[in-house]
């Protein structure tokens, strides 16, 4: 099971438009995958639209027991093969800044039992952690459970300083939480072709972090919104303008199972070895 934290300290960039568009691809290659939202706003379980739970993630971050979270994950609309860890305006009560390390630990130790003990016989082979756009609980809380990072931003002239932050927040959290943790790229979103300012912007954003940054943008397309509306995944939305975003995504998920070989880590440096069966499919499944 692989955890990737997709996160940005700026907000409006479609930081949660990236996650489901990982959760799509993933859904189109057969992955079983849980999305897990700790934005307060929801947007991400809005559009996954799962039935009502009793439990959410706040309850989950406060008490990260199995019957808890048993309670909290749901199927999405999608298939039966994306899951929801249901997100709660709740949230926001839980994103104090100066969380000790115990609590912030309490993420990975809910996705510690979900690898160890699935909730069904096929387990997840990805975990999606859609985060808020700031750098307090919930974020930290999902780069310590976290195996790798990806950080969304935009072409505009704040997108070199918000995609920094991000990186320091992520090797912060790896020099003094989780040193499995490893940032795998950097996406930009809402990109317009035929803008200058924007091909400026990303030339910039090449310069200041190299080869993280992706080789293709996500084109800004009406079909996100619509998709993103319909509950539909966006590889299932067929218009011209999804399926050039959906070929993207493709692209941001081969990277995000590329860097998977490492498995899930485990809580205090508790490292599982990956078995020779789960080695060989995460690595058909990278290269397909």
């Amino acid at each position: 099971m692989h955890t990737v934290a997709v996160l940005s300290l700026k907000g409006g960039v479609g930081k949660t438009t990236v996650a489901l568009g990982v959760a799509s691809a993933a859904l189109r290659r057969g992955a079983r995958t849980l999305v897990a939202d700790l934005d307060p706003q929801g947007n991400a379980t809005t559009s996954l639209d799962p039935p009502f739970t009793d439990r959410t993630l706040a309850d989950v971050l406060e008490t990260p027991v199995r019957s808890v979270l048993e309670r909290a994950i749901a199927p999405s609309v999608w298939s039966d093969q994306i899951d929801v860890l249901v997100g709660a305006e709740e949230l926001e009560m839980l994103n104090e800044p100066d969380a000790d390390s115990r609590r912030l630990e309490n993420l990975s130790r809910a996705l510690d039992e979900l690898h160890t003990n699935p909730l069904r016989e096929e387990p997840y082979e990805l975990v999606i952690l859609d985060c808020p756009p700031s750098l307090g609980r919930l974020t930290r809380s999902a780069l310590v459970a976290a195996d790798s990072a990806l950080i969304v931003t935009e072409p505009t002239m704040y997108a070199v300083s918000g995609a920094r932050r991000a990186l320091d927040a992520i090797e912060k959290i790896r020099e003094e939480q989780n040193p499995g943790l490893r940032p795998i790229g950097v996406v930009v979103n809402k990109l317009r072709v035929r803008s200058y300012e924007h091909q400026f912007r990303v030339a910039e954003l090449r310069e200041n972090f190299g080869p993280l940054v992706m080789p293709t943008a996500i084109p800004d397309r009406l079909a996100v919104q619509q998709a993103q509306g319909a509950c539909s995944p966006i590889h299932e939305w067929h218009s011209p303008g999804a399926q050039e975003i959906a070929l993207t995504f493709n692209m941001v998920l081969a990277k995000v199972l590329r860097s998977s070989r490492a498995g899930r880590h485990r809580v205090r440096g508790e490292e599982e070895p990956e078995t020779t069966e789960e080695s060989a499919k995460l690595s058909d499944t990278g290269t397909g």
